[in-house]
């Protein structure tokens, strides 16, 4: 027992960490590497929310696709993960924001394809 939990580990210290991609719109793909994600198990519109505080984009999986927004501060994204309905949240303040220009992401820097 001792000996096949030694082998499993040292098979999981050889296996290569690589970090998850996920194509976001328009066949872009973004790395998660910086970003810190979230489940959402509570939600029936939101199925996960990624958020990179450095960049401040928030990426949030709704119906199984990956959806992009720029320039989201850290309290939104704390407000977003505390709404008594996360749905509401999202579709009042957020991907309505994104649709006047507010959160609606530039072409800054090419992002990372796998």
């Amino acid at each position: 027992m001792v000996r096949a939990l030694v082998l499993l580990l040292a098979q999981l210290a050889g296996t290569p960490i690589v970090s998850e991609t996920v194509e976001a719109g328009e066949h872009r793909f973004v790395d998660l590497e910086p970003f810190e994600c979230r489940d959402i198990t509570r939600s029936t519109v939101l199925q996960r929310v990624c958020y990179d505080r450095a960049q401040q984009d928030l990426l949030v999986a709704n119906n199984g696709a990956y959806e992009r927004y720029c320039g989201v501060t850290a309290d939104t994204v704390e407000r977003l993960l505390g709404a008594p309905s996360m749905g509401q949240f999202f579709n009042r303040n957020i991907r309505r924001e994104a649709t006047s220009g507010r959160y609606a992401c530039r072409t800054r820097e090419p992002l990372q394809r796998s």
